[in-house]
Order: structure tokens, then C-alpha cells, then sequence
């Protein structure tokens, strides 16, 4: 994820280190240019995992700025595609919901800002450094986020219980994909304002599928399906 970061652009303020690392720090200086202006520690084996959340951590770990937010709304037209969440909570969820947008080549994740903060520890682990890969917006409403949608033509599809069975279910895709709360779903505003409501058929006997195993199955679908 170091490595990611790196490659992505991120400009390292410092590294730190495991005591027996150092020979990483020399790679680093010679591949990313960047790493030369930041502040190096090194640390004790004891003390570096007192520094980590994990386990077991690698032994390397980097003090980076949030990425600046952009200034213009990603947008190319008939080829744009959006995964946006509605208050979502689950930092595991969040990452890996990034992590498959990246995989399969969206152009932005939108989100409202009560959502988990998109560079909690937990989720930058779940995306696998796709966040510094994709564009990642938050809007303070869902309302803001229909606003700018609808003036770039795009349409709104809902993920919900109530929607149109997959199966037979059609859908343009140049599209949002609107994810909802891991409890509540999306909001009642929300489902009326979405132009599309699609559901995943499940016969088996779970009631429903966790956040990011929806996105995944909807999002790939989304992804390879020929414009209607």
C-alpha cells in the first residue's frame, strides 16, 4: 500500500520503519524521487507495533496529505459511470466497495459526507490502495449529489429490496449506481429520486447481502453492460 501511494503521487512528509528495514528506504529513494525530501525514523520492532493497528505489521508505514479534492466534477460523456454511498458506516465495506470500483474502471466514487471517512485506517486496508487510484468525492446531502448527476444527463440506479428483479432488469451503462446504509438502506427521498430500482434475486435463505457484496455483483454488472 507504501508502494501504491508512492506510485500514485503522494508525496511522503515521512516514513517510518522497523529496525532492519533500512535497505527498503534506499529502493524507495532510487524508484520515487519523492521519498528524498521526507523525514526518515527508524524504530524498534516493540516500539513500530505500538505505532500500527495490525497485528502483524510489514514494518514500513508513510505520513501522507489527504489527496486535494478536485475541482471539477470527473465527467466524459456516454462512458461515465458512478458508484455513490448513501451513509454508509462500514469502513470494511467502504474499502472494498472502493477497491471493486477501481477494479472495474469507474470513473468516481461519490459519497455523502456522514459517511465513514474514505481514509480511516480500516478502509484505506479494505481498498488496497485503490483509493489513491480513483477519484473520491463526498457531497454534503444525497440531494447535491442528484443535482450535479442530473445536470451531466447521468441516470440514478437504486439498489433495493423493492426494485425490479435483476433478471429482467435493463439499464443504460453511462449510470450511478447508488449503494445505500448497511442497515437502513437508501433513504426514502433517495429511492424516489433514483430512476432505476434494481434488486438481486437471492432463493436461498439469507435475507439480504452485505453492502459491498451488492455493489460488487451490480457494479460488475453495471460495468459490462452494453448501452440500451
Amino acid at each position: 500500500m507504501c508502494e501504491d501511494a508512492l506510485s500514485s503521487g503522494m508525496i511522503p512528509e515521512t516514513v517510518l520503519l522497523r529496525s532492519g528495514q533500512e535497505e527498503l528506504i534506499a529502493k524507495w529513494k532510487k524508484e520515487f524521487p519523492a521519498v528524498n525530501g521526507a523525514e526518515v525514523l527508524i524504530f524498534s520492532e516493540p516500539l513500530f507495533a505500538k505505532l500500527s493497528q495490525t497485528k502483524n505489521p510489514q514494518g514500513m508505514a508513510l505520513v501522507v496529505s489527504v489527496p486535494d479534492s478536485l475541482t471539477s466534477f470527473p465527467y466524459e460523456e456516454g462512458k461515465s459511470r458512478y458508484i455513490v454511498l448513501e451513509h454508509l458506516q462500514d469502513p470494511g465495506n467502504m474499502g472494498t466497495i472502493i477497491r471493486m470500483a477501481d477494479a472495474f474502471a469507474y470513473t468516481a466514487v461519490l459519497y455523502t459526507e456522514d459517511s465513514v471517512d474514505p481514509f480511516n485506517e480500516k478502509v484505506l486496508r479494505a481498498s488496497m490502495g485503490s483509493c489513491f487510484h480513483i477519484p473520491l468525492l463526498s457531497f454534503s446531502s444525497s440531494e447535491k449529489i442528484f443535482s450535479v448527476l442530473k445536470e451531466k444527463g447521468i441516470p440514478s440506479i437504486g439498489a433495493h429490496l423493492h426494485g425490479k428483479d435483476l433478471k429482467t432488469a435493463s439499464f443504460p451503462r453511462s449510470a450511478a449506481l447508488w449503494i445505500g446504509n448497511e442497515a437502513n438502506g437508501l433513504c426514502e427521498l433517495t429511492s424516489s429520486c433514483c430512476d432505476i430500482l434494481i434488486k438481486i434475486p437471492m432463493p436461498g435463505r439469507a435475507e439480504s447481502l452485505n453492502a459491498a457484496s451488492a455493489a460488487s455483483i451490480l457494479g460488475y454488472l453495471l460495468a459490462n453492460t452494453p448501452d440500451i
